[in-house]
This record gives structure tokens, sequence and C-alpha cells, in this order.
């Protein structure tokens, strides 16, 4: 059984940790105010960019333009956005397994990841995957200028053609206890989009000089903005997830301590029992 001072030590050890823990929670919190108000601000621009390229590829006199062209997938390039730092509970083991599930349901296609955030690049490494590009500091900080970077390189892969295909792997913010990973496909552009949903109007829009090099310009646009989007949406989470984990140990460090001092106390209280039977016992034979 572990002596008084053992324990004594232990007690402050848990408390320091529980210190350190309300301490990230606050830092958590405060980022997440900043993130969540950004996100804010950034999703009706990306509604209303998605309505827009929803009429243009209902528009008509759209020939097939390089990035709604149907080819056959031999090449699928997955971006994948985690954090660059732990302490967040499931938050990056989620993102990353269903990436993972992604890529095996596309098993016999070559595959390229591009790890925005070190976890994910880890985590890819780790099980031997070929992750291309990594982007280090982009999720948590989430500039436009990151998200550019990444767009232009996607499209220079697609009309290279040395990708058919691009998903994005990324983190849905819904509350702060609520968010889930999900998966979204970048190109070919309009792959999932309905067409009748979306006409409203267009009929009378006209494109100068045309549809198709309207179209060229719009979708790496958008590319960017949905990459952006997805960006500041899982720096969102990240900070949701961690808020959330550092306030559990927090709480459970609490519970620690709170037995620790039992046993601290029931230990002390049994050594002065134990001291004043022998004096008794030392002062009866004296007797």
């Amino acid at each position: 059984m572990p002596s008084t001072k053992i324990i004594k030590r232990r007690i402050a050890s848990v408390n320091s940790t529980q210190q350190i823990m309300k301490a990230m929670d606050l830092v958590a919190a405060s980022k997440l105010q900043k993130a969540k108000a950004r996100l804010d601000v950034i999703r009706p621009l990306q509604g209303n960019i998605k309505q827009v390229m929803d009429g243009i590829q209902s528009s008509e006199g759209l020939e097939e333009n390089a990035f709604i062209e149907k080819r056959e997938v031999k090449s699928i390039a997955y971006i994948v956005i985690t954090s660059d730092r732990g302490l967040c509970g499931s938050y990056n083991m989620n993102v990353s397994k269903q990436a993972l599930a992604l890529i095996n349901a596309n098993a016999g296609k070559r595959e390229l990841i591009i790890a925005v955030g070190a976890k994910g690049w880890e985590y890819f490494k780790r099980r031997g995957k070929n992750v291309e590009h990594k982007y280090e500091s982009a999720a948590e900080a989430s500039f436009y200028g990151d998200a550019e970077r990444i767009g232009k390189l996607l499209v220079s892969l697609y009309t290279s053609h040395e990708i058919d295909e691009a998903y994005i792997v990324y983190t849905h913010f819904e509350t702060i206890l609520s968010h889930d990973p999900c998966v979204a496909r970048l190109l070919p552009a309009g792959a999932e989009t309905g067409g009748d949903n979306s006409r409203n109007g267009q009929d009378r829009m006209t494109y100068d000089p045309d549809v198709n090099l309207f179209m060229s310009y719009a979708v790496p646009m958008y590319l960017n903005m949905f990459i952006y989007g997805a960006m500041v949406e899982s720096a969102v989470c990240e900070q949701a997830a961690r808020m959330t984990s550092m306030d559990a140990a927090t709480r459970n460090a609490g519970e620690i301590i709170g037995d620790l001092t039992l046993e601290y106390n029931r230990k002390r209280q049994g050594l002065i029992t134990q001291e004043i039977t022998e004096i008794v016992s030392g002062a009866n034979a004296l007797q």
C-alpha cells in the first residue's frame, strides 16, 4: 500500500495536470468562437457560389468541358483535412477512418492523398498509403491562400489527366457536440448535382463570351472556396472536439483527486490511530 507521501505526491501531480487541462479548455473555447464567427461568414458565400455553379451546369449550350467530362476513372485524389495536434478526442481518427474507407472502396485505382494536417499524414504513412502532398498549419490557420494553392494543384492534376476524380474528406460542423466526418466529390464538377432543381431563372441567364469559357473560370474559383470552407469548418470542429475533450479530462482529474484525497485521509487516520495505540500501550506497560 502506498505511503501518505506517495499519495500526496500523486495528488499534486494530478492537480497540476488538471490546471493544464483547464487552460487548454479555455484556449480551445476562445479559438472556437473566432473560428465559428469566420464559418458563419463563409457559409452564405459558399451557398451563393454553389447556386451559381448549379445554374451553369443546368444551362443550355454547355458543351463537354474539361471539368465536367466523363472519364474512365483510373486515378483518384483525396484531400483529407485533419489537425496538426492531438488532444482533441477522436476527431482525427474519425476523419482519417472515413477517408481510408473511401480509399478502400475504390481499391484497384491509383490513389493520391493530399494531407492537410500532420495527423492525417502520419495516419496514412503508417499504413503505407501514397501521400503525395502534405500541408501543415493550414487546417487550423485556414488562410484562403492555402486553399488556393491546394485548388491550383488539384486543377493542374486534373487537367493534365494525372487524376480522373477528386474527393475531399473533412468534418462537418452542426453543434459543439455534433460534428461528423463527411465526403464531397470535387471533380468532375457537377457529378453529384441534380439538374432540375436549380434551373429557376437560368433560361434568362447569359454568359459573356460563352458559358463554356465562364465554366473554365468558375470551377477553379468554386474549388478554392469549397476547400477553404472545408478547412474553416474542420478548424471549428477541431476546437469543439478539443474543448469537449479537455472539459472531460478536467472532470476526470477532479474525480481522481477526490479518490486520492479520500485514500490519503484514510491512510493518515490509520497512522494516527496506530500512534495513539502505541502510546497507550507504552503507558500501560510502564504502570
